[in-house]
């Protein structure tokens, strides 16, 4: 009874940074660049409802809602802030961002649907461009 007076603030609910872990919420603040930490490429970078917590989006890449799988689909609300949609039904017709990490050649493969399997691979050819490895070098079989 009473000890609740006498806690003190700590940066974000234990609860939100769980859920930001999960969601993948976990890219750096600005200032820091905007790219995945694993193949350097640039992304876009929102921040999310749970405090101090920012999620990489695949730029350019707007997808039909019923080809993501659940807790995998992305909106950016009016605020300007993202949110997964978690396991929510989208609505006929809608569209979300995807996660740098669903296709992100570095990290081990979640199960994607085809087309992120694809838009993995472009990823992958981007990515060795950026470091000009030679043309037959390839990525360990993470999965």
């Amino acid at each position: 009874m009473g000890d609740t007076e006498n806690t003190t603030p700590v940066p974000d609910r234990p609860d939100d940074a769980l859920q930001a872990a999960l969601e993948g919420a976990t890219a750096p603040p600005p200032p820091a660049a905007p790219d995945c930490s694993f193949c350097d490429l640039p992304q876009d970078r929102y921040p999310t409802h749970y405090e101090g917590h920012w999620v990489l989006l695949e730029p350019r890449i707007v997808v039909p809602a019923h080809t993501v799988p659940p807790r995998r689909r992305w909106i950016i609300t009016s605020d300007g802030a993202a949110m997964n949609l978690w396991d929510a039904e989208p609505l006929p017709g809608a569209q979300c961002r995807i996660a740098h990490r669903m296709v992100c050649p570095y990290l081990p493969r979640e199960d994607p649907p085809l087309w992120a399997t694809a838009l993995r691979q472009e990823n992958e050819r981007r990515a060795q461009r950026l470091f000009n490895l030679p043309d037959d070098w390839d990525l360990p079989d993470t999965g």
